[in-house]
């Protein structure tokens, strides 16, 4: 028997974590730098993005999971005798991965016939998720600890997410984008497209406006289909949001009737869910796009 564990990062909400039996260690989010609140437990994700949207100038910002947040809940299957695998945000964005192979290793210690896996997903928020979900999945169709460590490494390396922003100034703010850059954008109102592969982001172009830049997004989404194999059904796929849900479900519908009319008789599957505030915090409260990863069984 095994557990599946992940960091915050994975945005899949409470009832979903219940759904699929997924222990969630939570990052913390901070309003005014000094006051840290678990997010969900204690922020709702919601409240989350009307802080940002009611105070623009205002930068909230993020902190890991400690070592010992992370030792609390792996001990409490290491008690029972269950096993762990536990999956973080790319260690390109966080210490989450660090800090969860710390405690692991503490509990390696003290539990020395508890297995303890540690994964890098290379991924973050949804895609995270998506991914996750999937290996949950494979978990339910019978695979044992071993063969889901290699499956999970396996599509981890198949997801991608493409997504937008409103504007520049918070990625500016966290570093991502230089300064000027981000004014000369913002003033000729472009707006950035951004590929996360592999645990970075990359920039993929730049589109005029809003609505545009969403075109652009789900037209990388079905180039990167075409050109790995061109079949639809091999992926699932999710749109993300942040403030604005109505966004969301548009582009939802969006997406799906594209879909059905680029590749005729396929029904599509779009999940949608939130972008949550590890991610929110360097997009601002405007991020949507899209996110594929490849199903795992």
């Amino acid at each position: 028997m095994y557990q599946i564990i992940t960091d915050g990062s994975w945005d899949m909400g409470s009832e979903r974590a219940t759904r699929f039996g997924v222990d969630v260690v939570p990052y913390y989010v901070t309003m005014d730098g000094e006051h840290y609140l678990k997010e969900i437990e204690e922020l709702d994700v919601r409240d989350f993005y009307q802080f940002m949207v009611d105070n623009p100038k205002i930068f909230p910002k993020t902190s890991l999971p400690t070592v010992q947040d992370y030792y609390d809940v792996f001990e409490k299957y290491a008690k029972q005798g269950i096993d762990i695998i536990c999956f973080t945000l790319s260690a390109k964005f966080s210490g989450s991965y660090n800090s969860a192979r710390n405690a692991g290793n503490m509990i390696q210690e003290n539990y020395p016939d508890i297995r303890v896996t540690i994964m890098d997903t290379t991924l973050a928020t949804l895609m995270q998720g998506l991914m996750i979900q999937e290996i949950v999945r494979f978990q339910r169709s019978g695979a044992d600890y071993d063969a889901l460590i290699k499956r999970a490494d396996e599509v981890k390396d198949t997801c991608r997410i493409f997504f937008t922003v409103e504007n520049m100034d918070y990625l500016v703010h966290g570093g991502r984008v230089g300064k000027l850059a981000g004014i000369s954008a913002n003033i000729l109102n472009l707006r950035p497209m951004i590929l996360m592969t592999q645990g970075e982001l990359f920039p993929s172009g730049l589109a005029r406006g809003r609505v545009q830049s969403r075109k652009k997004a789900m037209e990388k989404l079905f180039a990167h289909i075409e050109e790995n194999g061109n079949d639809p059904d091999r992926y699932i796929y999710m749109v993300g949001y942040g403030y604005n849900i109505k966004e969301g479900e548009d582009l939802r519908k969006d997406v799906i009737e594209h879909m059905k009319k680029k590749w005729p008789g396929f029904e599509p599957t779009v999940e949608i869910g939130q972008i949550g505030a590890t991610i929110g915090v360097h997009t601002g409260p405007h991020p949507i796009g899209f996110g594929l990863c490849e199903k795992s069984c």
